[in-house]
């Protein structure tokens, strides 16, 4: 028999703030983390806006040493599992046997900042002043690696690189196993920090990325005017719980994670397929895992990039899984606040759809000022709204086709 899986425990770095309180209060606010980019300079790119973490200190989070052997992604990665796991109250080998609680984080890209440093090193200064440390700093599933040292997490460790689906992917899959009952408890969820010059170069010269200069309306999803997604970094963790473990040890819960549901599309490395294709089937899997009809869904937190096809084809998505009521749900980005964080938005999507159904409001698309005619449904415009919602569903697309939803409902 499937056991239930209760979400007890959050964690989040990202550019609305480096706890859950500040960065959900934000984004209950309408206030947007991105800024103009910091970190390098940008006179010979068109892009200038990111969203980028602000006063992280790693070593606030873990011993000054170990850290400078990760990359930024994996320090954030640290970070948010602990700030979870201290919020689920839940100390390993006291709260949970060390060999039934796993870790599954995902990365889309990993750490590309500690490689470009080190390749410039390599050909400035030749091979023996490169970092000995470089291979375990910069692949993705270093994260995993690493949160499951820092907290004796010995059971499943995992990691899922779907490109922007990865935290969504590595919370559905986390899901699977305590499912299972493979696991008690799964620390699981995603991790970026991916706003490097290769990677603005790159997505910037295949236009992806919005070239407004303004950080105060670069990022509008669903809106007329979008041209393109912000970037972002940060990371969004989950403490997975089985749910009568977490009634053992009388753990606050969030909410209960019902259903996942995961496809490709098959048709491109880049766009998605028309009509949203693969996100018609992922959603209706999750419902279908979920035994949730169309109609108990009160609330969807979209992917909502603000490029022209992905909220296009999401919103025709949403119309043929949903029919008439998709009139009646609601639908809103984040990422009108946060930017987008790659491989870690769907884990930081997830947390502000529990903490949605916790508190009852609507988070709002910020910046939708211009209606598309062809994209008629409520995108929750510039404020949040209260609402009572006990079903929401959280949409994840990636290049390569990857696509992922995830199904949250109130705990009863």
């Amino acid at each position: 028999m499937s056991k239930r899986v209760v979400v007890t425990g959050l964690g989040s770095i990202n550019p609305l703030g480096n706890d859950i309180q500040t960065s959900w209060g934000k984004v209950k606010e309408g206030i947007s983390g991105i800024e103009t980019i910091t970190k390098f300079d940008m006179s010979n790119y068109q892009v200038k806006v990111a969203g980028e973490v602000k006063d992280f200190t790693a070593k606030d989070y873990m011993d000054f040493k170990e850290a400078r052997r990760m990359a930024r992604f994996t320090q954030f990665a640290v970070a948010a599992s602990k700030m979870a796991m201290n919020d689920a109250a839940a100390v390993v080998g006291k709260d949970v046997d060390a060999e039934r609680i796993g870790v599954w984080i995902g990365s889309g890209i990993g750490g590309l900042d500690e490689f470009e440093d080190q390749h410039k090193k390599f050909l400035n200064k030749g091979p023996r002043r490169v970092s000995p440390f470089i291979i375990p700093m910069f692949i993705p599933d270093m994260a995993s690696g690493r949160v499951s040292i820092e907290l004796g997490a010995k059971a499943m460790n995992n990691c899922s690189v779907t490109a922007c689906a990865s935290g969504a992917n590595s919370i559905g899959d986390a899901f699977r196993v305590v499912q299972k009952g493979d696991a008690d408890m799964m620390i699981a969820g995603g991790a970026e920090a991916s706003i490097t010059e290769m990677t603005l170069a790159g997505f910037s010269n295949m236009t992806a990325l919005s070239n407004n200069p303004d950080p105060a309306t670069a990022s509008r999803p669903f809106d007329k005017e979008r041209n393109g997604f912000v970037i972002a970094e940060g990371a969004g963790i989950l403490i997975l719980e089985e749910l009568e473990h977490a009634k053992a040890r009388g753990a606050k819960i969030y909410g209960e994670v019902a259903g996942y549901g995961a496809t490709g599309d098959a048709y491109h490395i880049t766009t998605p397929a028309p009509n949203g294709e693969g996100g018609q089937r992922a959603m209706r899997q999750a419902l279908k895992d979920g035994d949730i009809a169309p109609e108990d869904v009160d609330y969807i937190n979209a992917h909502g990039t603000s490029t022209p096809y992905n909220d296009l084809y999401e919103t025709q998505a949403i119309k043929e899984v949903f029919g008439p009521h998709a009139y009646q749900l609601s639908i809103s980005s984040t990422k009108s606040m946060t930017g987008h964080l790659l491989g870690a938005s769907g884990a930081v999507e997830a947390i502000f759809s529990l903490l949605a159904i916790k508190e009852s409001v609507m988070p709002p698309t910020i910046n939708y000022h211009t209606p598309d005619d062809e994209m008629d449904l409520d995108y929750v415009p510039l404020h949040s709204k209260p609402k009572e919602l006990d079903v929401v569903l959280s949409n994840s697309l990636g290049f390569g086709g990857h696509n992922a939803t995830l199904l949250f409902k109130k705990y009863t």
